[in-house]
């Protein structure tokens, strides 16, 4: 009997590894679905189709699950608008670094180039947010595409497109498969002579501070024998917190916006800034001292601030050839002056707002965080959502060496939270997945709680609901610019969830928080935890500088013109506490 392409190409996902597709059914995908629904299911070895409510919300869902297990991830969408939904969240993954193929059908073949009904050119749509992206035009080219997409994907750890027209994929199979190239990354040892320079520079400095970014995955007793050799503080991006803030004696914390600490201070007043791993993108926060720059993406150095010495390599080869050229230092002068302040702001800073709150309506954001890091479990994967719940996760959740936090944080999307949860219990059935949604990002892909609930997967769902877009209004502040247009009324996202067969509980009474995430956690089922924030607590950054005191009280005096005393009083007691002291 004749096989079907559709078969033959899910056949090939099959064979790479692929147990489940996320998307939403649509003509032009019927025989993907089909093919799908004839492997039987990933419990008989085959692929699971998830219907998700709004293709956005499947790439978030592949986006996550492929940088959690660092596999093929798969999303797929119907022609015209169902593969334009997936746009945002494949933006998300590409630049996540994150394997994952998405299958855009498209319109009858001959129906191409007419302006057709539903017509776009999703080959050429995705390209900007893809590494590789091709048109099926036919049976005998497809597979060979579908090959190329999962190398693409795989190897460049990035977003493969392949647009499939319904009709092609409904035509007889003619062409051979090629074998799956499984292959194992290569690690990338640098050139001798950048190791020498490297060390020469750590040799000749005396105060040495380290940056360490996502890269040091899987080099965190390297870098701590790094740090211990050259005395050095070592300050993390967000994408570094989950691999190198635990079991770590020279952290001080981490820099930017979301920041805390004395990162900033740390590599601000250091001789020589050690870059390893990490392209962080906001250079006001890089000073301008001598730097030296790790990673493996010799296109990524000097992109961010200019680099005095440069290594192309990884940074777990890097630091085994480095160690034994360096001169160990004796003074601890440094380094132990700015773990001093480390301390010191974060027991009058950052843990200004979790002691002596337990009592305090409305609930203090930071308690709540302060208190899920306490209560979840020591292998929890956090997905957070953009705005104010990174600041929360990133400065209370501690990683512990065996947790996961994940966020929009490269595209700083909305919504993203709840899909990636979907995507890393589907990945982990058997872990504890928390979600840490604002109500801004939960109302934006509300519909994904049914995803949740029609698949019954227990994904633990904490709402921090103080109705505003928080970040935003804090944007505005700090621009002199009074806060319009963020508040939104109340919304009850407990009762919602409840309708949908959550266990689900609002919580405006900071004392009950504690109880309220151990009953959800203990669920069998999805839970959802509403917990009623002061929306006038905002994030202030660990550095504060002249322009944003100036904007922040410029737009204050526009507050009390416009509203009355009343409500700038209000926000300077709720943030009084979260500026930083030295």
């Amino acid at each position: 009997m004749a096989k079907e392409l559709a078969t033959q190409l899910v056949e090939q996902l099959q064979a790479a590894g692929v147990q489940r597709i996320y998307g939403i059914v649509g003509d032009s995908l019927n025989p993907i679905v089909d093919a799908v629904r004839k492997t039987g299911g990933a419990a008989k070895g085959g692929i699971d189709w998830i219907h998700v409510r709004h293709e956005e919300a499947a790439a978030f869902a592949a986006a996550a699950e492929a940088q959690l297990t660092g596999k093929l991830a798969v999303c797929a969408g119907s022609c015209g608008p169902g593969n334009l939904h997936l746009i945002n969240g494949l933006y998300d993954a590409n630049r996540s670094g994150a394997p994952v193929l998405a299958i855009a059908s498209h319109i009858p073949s001959k129906q191409i180039g007419s302006s057709f009904f539903q017509e776009t050119h999703p080959d050429r749509l995705f390209n900007e947010c893809s590494v590789y992206s091709e048109l099926v035009s036919t049976a005998e080219q497809a597979p060979r595409v579908m090959h190329s997409a999962i190398q693409h994907a795989v190897a460049l750890r990035g977003v493969a497109v392949v647009t499939l027209p319904g009709d092609i994929a409904g035509l007889e199979a003619v062409a051979e498969t090629p074998l799956p190239a499984a292959f194992v990354s290569a690690t990338l040892t640098p050139a001798p002579e950048s190791v020498r320079q490297l060390a020469d520079a750590i040799n000749a400095a005396d105060k040495v501070a380290i940056f360490a970014g996502i890269g040091v995955q899987g080099a965190h007793d390297e870098v701590i024998a790094l740090a211990e050799a050259v005395k050095a503080p070592i300050g993390h991006s967000l994408r570094g917190k989950d691999f190198m803030q635990y079991d770590n004696p020279y952290d001080i914390g981490m820099t930017g916006l979301l920041g805390y600490g004395a990162a900033a201070e740390g590599i601000e007043d250091a001789d020589l800034l050690i870059l390893l791993g990490t392209d962080f993108p906001y250079d006001q926060f890089l000073p301008a001292t001598r730097t030296a720059q790790v990673d493996r993406a010799a296109h990524k150095l000097g992109r961010r601030t200019d680099v005095d010495v440069a290594v192309h390599g990884d940074v777990l080869p890097t630091l085994a050839a480095l160690m034994p050229l360096l001169k160990p230092k004796k003074s601890r002068r440094f380094l132990d002056a700015m773990l001093k302040k480390h301390d010191r702001l974060m027991n009058k800073a950052v843990g200004a707002y979790t002691r002596k709150v337990g009592t305090r309506q409305p609930i203090h954001p930071e308690y709540a965080a302060s208190l899920l890091d306490q209560v979840a479990a020591e292998d929890a994967v956090f997905t957070a959502d953009t705005g104010m719940c990174n600041v929360w996760t990133a400065r209370y959740i501690n990683p512990l060496g065996t947790r996961r936090l994940i966020g929009s944080y490269l595209h700083g999307s909305m919504a993203n939270a709840l899909p990636h949860a979907i995507g890393a219990q589907l990945a982990y059935p058997g872990r504890q997945v928390v979600s840490v949604s604002g109500d801004g990002g939960l109302s934006m892909l509300l519909g994904e709680l049914i995803t949740v609930a029609a698949h019954r997967l227990p994904v633990n769902v904490v709402v921090f609901n103080n109705s505003t877009l928080g970040m935003v209004k804090l944007e505005m502040l700090v621009d002199g610019l009074p806060d319009f247009g963020v508040d939104v009324p109340d919304a009850n996202y407990a009762a919602v969830a409840r309708a949908l067969g959550f266990h689900a509980v609002r919580v405006t009474d900071p004392a009950k928080i504690e109880a309220a995430y151990r009953e959800a956690f203990a669920h069998p089922g999805p839970s959802l935890v509403e917990l009623i924030t002061d929306p006038k607590a905002l994030s202030l950054p660990p550095k504060i500088k002249g322009a944003q005191i100036l904007g922040f009280a410029t737009a204050m005096s526009k507050v009390v013109l416009n509203r009355g005393a009343g409500e700038a009083v209000s926000m300077a007691r709720s943030n009084l506490r979260n500026i930083p002291r030295r």
